[in-house]
């Protein structure tokens, strides 16, 4: 039997990820999508015509005896009341990153789900990028040598101010480029190098009017002995190297991101041939002895729910163990109220 799944919010988290991914795997069946927006719902039930499409998550509650995992990809504030909802309904769940707004409330939820006997894993999808999994197996296989600085930059050019809740939501509510961004790019340091025994950021607000940090930095220093170095930005007129990676022996630098959500938004879906690929795409591996390219390894998003299903019917371990997306929000909420105001 499937695991019947309903999807909370399909804005570009639920529209674009999460219900294709569901969709795209016979694991599950996409029972429900939840959404109060008129034009989202069409475009849900245009997609999904045998998908039941709810305005409230009241609606999904109400129909919890017919449903197997919640997947919240609602606004962060929203995180932390409906997972306990979920779980205390009986309920698997999936929560967008962050898991919560704050560490302390992360923790409760880890502890209300454990309790009720229910999975909660985060959808750090970045875990999956092609890129981020080829310079992940240079680093374990010694490619570069020791490694001593990795940088991660995650940057894009919107000069104005949006709509969306991400632009206009307060750090203090889960607002900010540094909630936005700084999951995926400190979820993924921490895989690499293990924990941080120092913190520095440095948030600022470029954009006219506002209320969050859109133009930050932060650099961590591992226990490992690894400095990381991580920029996030909506305001760069063009970008940093996504990865560059300087060990004793070779620098590795890849430009570019990932294709699977430009895929995905662009209606590609993951049993599509060449999901996943970009065949443009090469990492360059640079030392004394001169400079080689090594093409990118295929993303792999689907491969999140397939540990889910996994971790659901057969007990595995989740795909993403919740405390470490604790980890990486421990890191955030130090300075995610401290920024400047607009220069």
């Amino acid at each position: 039997m499937p695991i019947r799944t309903a999807v909370i919010g399909f804005g570009v988290s639920g529209r674009v990820f999460h219900a294709p991914l569901v969709a795209a795997d016979p694991a599950f069946e996409l029972s429900m999508i939840v959404t109060s927006d008129p034009a989202r719902a069409a475009a849900a039930t245009a997609e999904y015509p045998a998908t039941r499409i709810v305005a409230a998550p009241d609606d999904l509650f109400a129909a919890a005896a017919d449903l197997d995992l919640v997947v919240i990809g609602s606004p962060n504030s929203t995180h932390l009341p409906l997972a306990l909802r979920a779980v205390s309904a009986g309920l698997d769940v999936v929560t967008d990153k962050p898991v919560t707004v704050r560490s302390g409330e992360a923790r409760s939820l880890i502890r209300a789900a454990d309790e009720a006997g229910r999975l909660l894993t985060v959808f750090q999808n970045r875990r999956w990028d092609g890129d981020f999994l080829t310079i992940s197996e240079m680093i374990r296989t010694g490619r570069l040598g020791h490694v001593h600085q990795f940088e991660s930059a995650f940057e894009w050019w919107k000069p104005e101010l949006g709509a969306a809740w991400k632009d206009t939501t307060p750090p203090g509510e889960g607002g900010g480029i540094l909630y936005d961004l700084g999951p995926h790019l400190i979820d993924q340091c921490l895989q690499l190098f293990g924990p941080v025994d120092e913190v520095h950021a440095e948030l600022d607000r470029r954009r006219q009017g506002a209320v969050s940090d859109d133009d930050s930095f932060v650099t961590l220093h591992h226990g490992s002995g690894v400095r990381s170095r991580l920029w996030m930005s909506a305001v760069a007129p063009a970008p940093r190297p996504r990865f560059r990676v300087v060990g004793s022996r070779a620098v590795a630098t890849v430009w570019g991101l990932d294709p699977q959500e430009a895929q995905l938004m662009g209606g590609q879906r993951p049993n599509d041939a060449g999901y996943g690929i970009d065949m443009s795409r090469m990492i360059t591996i640079s030392g004394p002895e001169g400079e080689e390219r090594v093409p990118v390894a295929a993303g792999d998003y689907p491969s999140f729910y397939t540990g889910v299903a996994a971790a659901i019917t057969n007990r595995m371990p989740a795909p993403v163990d919740a405390a470490d997306a604790v980890a990486a929000l421990s890191v955030i909420e130090t300075h995610a109220g401290r920024t400047s105001p607009v220069s």
